[in-house]
């Protein structure tokens, strides 16, 4: 790929971005590091700051923040920042930089929740928060990262963004009490899910978009960017999901199944429930009675239902239409390398599935 900075770049174009001629092919797929190259040196500054961001007079919240921040993750939320910015603006960005910092802060204390929420001992092959020290404390930790990000926020002096933030932050936090509310509901239906996942995942990508734009003065790319992030998003997990019953259990640092072991209502469920009500009625009741009480000492029967119902080729098809989605609001966006960075990120995400 060529790399055209914004001053030199074409026109933002409104044709589809699966025929614009700069587009990369899926053959042409890049590794998510080749990605990260793309804004290496940013990249580098961010993640020192999400460390060097901690400042609590408190070591106990140091210790766990440092643990919590320390068991890695890719980083693709302020990624998804720094490939933003430089659309814009072909420049280092020293608010960027530090915006994507904030941006993995808020998605660390997000996990930190989950896991109290999840009963999670592990996460990525590492010991979670909440078994280290207890549930308490990493809830307490997890909160400090929330308002830690906003006073860093207030340090940009902008009304918009704190606007942009603090609402994606209530989405966050509403799409995580959905998801408690539908748990073990056998009934929960494909949009509830939809409403789960918009809050709880992609609101933190459009957030990661939106956020870039208010700080390179670019506010009429801010539908396009919100487009983009929801249906990178909602890809993003649906993949994810659908994982959860053919992954590697080793690779996804879980087993496979603990979704609908802990009852959470996810589109495979969701989708095999509906699909088995007309064709298998035992093998309904069997995976319904499963959801309900959280017990699945047959797990893998259950998961062998999930898959012969056509539920994950279901599943595989409404990923692929939110990667379509989100590939397309891009094509009004400025033509230029990290536009086509972000469109390699939903080429790879999506690509999980082969």
């Amino acid at each position: 790929m060529t790399s055209n900075s914004l001053s030199n770049a074409a026109a933002p174009s409104t044709t589809p971005l699966n025929v614009l001629t700069s587009t990369p092919s899926s053959a042409d797929t890049l590794s998510y590091a080749d990605i990260q190259s793309i804004v290496a040196n940013d990249f580098e500054i961010m993640d020192k700051q999400v460390f060097g961001s901690l400042n609590s007079k408190v070591q106990l919240v140091m210790s766990v923040s440092q643990h919590v921040i320390n068991a890695g993750g890719k980083r693709m939320r302020p990624l998804i920042t720094l490939l933003c910015a430089r659309m814009f603006n072909d420049e280092p960005s020293q608010q960027a930089m530090h915006l994507a910092a904030i941006t993995e802060m808020l998605h660390t204390a997000t996990l930190v929740h989950d896991d109290v929420i999840d009963e999670s001992g592990q996460r990525r092959g590492k010991p979670t928060a909440n078994a280290t020290w207890d549930n308490a404390t990493a809830v307490l930790v997890g909160d400090y990262l929330i308002a830690r990000a906003f006073n860093l926020l207030v340090g940009f002096q902008s009304l918009p963004l704190l606007q942009v933030f603090s609402d994606g932050t209530c989405d966050i936090a509403e799409g995580e009490v959905l998801q408690l509310q539908h748990q073990h509901n056998p009934a929960a239906t494909e949009q509830d899910y939809l409403n789960i996942i918009d809050g709880k995942t992609s609101r933190l990508f459009m957030m990661a978009t939106q956020g870039a734009a208010i700080l390179q003065n670019k506010t009429e790319h801010l539908q396009a960017l919100a487009d983009f992030g929801q249906h990178f998003g909602n890809a993003f997990q649906i993949v994810d999901d659908v994982l959860d019953y053919s992954g590697d259990s080793e690779v996804m640092g879980k087993n496979l199944g603990d979704d609908l072991a802990e009852g959470k209502p996810t589109l495979p469920t969701i989708k095999a429930l509906e699909l088995l009500k007309d064709s298998d009625k035992a093998g309904y009741e069997q995976l319904r009675l499963a959801v309900q009480t959280g017990k699945t000492p047959n797990a893998e029967q259950l998961i062998e239902l999930v898959r012969q119902s056509g539920s994950l080729e279901y599943c595989k098809q409404r990923a692929l239409e939110e990667t379509k989605l989100a590939q397309q609001a891009l094509s009004s966006l400025p033509d230029n390398r990290y536009r086509q960075g972000l469109y390699q990120l939903t080429e790879l995400a999506s690509a999980r599935l082969v």
